[in-house]
């Protein structure tokens, strides 16, 4: 039987190699030129209020299942070298539900601020890129996994869903692990600081479509020194990171 590796194309396997590299860079980059290129829609309605309810519990619960994916067993997300690595098969905690635990709820939050916007084209175009770009980059490493791990990730890969998290069993992973909240804190407040700004940039533009610069003027100021507060939290958990004051271990 042939390897799924490789049913994929080259150039998806390239593109995905490349955005796993600077998809730190790229995505962010992306998400605020649709997010300042369009107006908003609904701003000022009473419907777009519903909206944003919804799309804000979307985005909260992404983060809730990367917090539990970290919390309970951590995947080098970053690999080596920026490139495609694993020294070895994580398949405990989430993983042993899903294997892309981390993606789903990535893209559950990216999907949560574009329809937190709602502009039909930053949902379109927004929508297909982000889900293009975490498919590219799932075969990339599905590529690196088979031919590093073999039959052993093939095994896995037949029991365990690509883009699903399969409910049972759960109770018994939650008995299994202790959570980690310190190495929550570690990775993740650099994702989780860039996610509010991203929440934040689309609360300030609903408000200046909404309302006109003049009255929106006191929401800006919010939004702007809420952005600013958010960046000194960053650059203080990434000093205590650097100073080895904030561990992901116990002291």
């Amino acid at each position: 039987m042939m390897a799924q590796e490789t049913l994929v194309p080259a150039p998806v396997i390239a593109w995905g190699d490349f955005l796993f590299k600077w998809r730190n860079t790229v995505f962010p980059v992306v998400m605020a030129v649709l997010l300042l290129g369009f107006r908003p829609a609904g701003a000022g309605r009473a419907w777009d209020l519903w909206v944003d309810v919804f799309a804000l519990a979307v985005i909260l619960g992404g983060s809730a299942l990367r917090i539990l994916v970290v919390g309970l067993a951590y995947i080098k997300r970053g690999g080596m070298n920026k490139k495609v690595y694993a020294d070895k098969l994580v398949t405990e905690g989430i993983f042993a539900h899903g294997r892309n635990p981390l993606y789903i709820g990535n893209l559950m939050v990216l999907l949560g601020i574009l329809l937190m916007h709602g502009s039909p084209w930053v949902l379109a175009l927004g929508g297909a890129f982000y889900l293009a770009s975490y498919g590219a980059i799932v075969a990339a490493e599905e590529r690196f996994l088979a031919a590093k791990f073999g039959d052993d990730y093939r095994d896995y890969c037949a029991r365990v869903p690509r883009w699903g998290i399969r409910l049972s069993g759960m109770r018994e992973t939650f008995r299994g692990f202790s959570f980690n909240w310190r190495r929550v804190v570690v990775k993740e407040y650099s994702s989780i600081c860039t996610g509010a700004v991203m929440i934040l940039l689309v609360v300030g533009e609903e408000a200046l479509a909404g309302k006109g610069l003049e009255a929106a003027r006191p929401a800006l100021w919010a939004v702007a020194a809420a952005i600013v507060g958010v960046g000194l939290l960053a650059l203080l958990v990434r000093a205590l990171k650097k100073a080895g004051r904030l561990s992901e271990k116990a002291a």
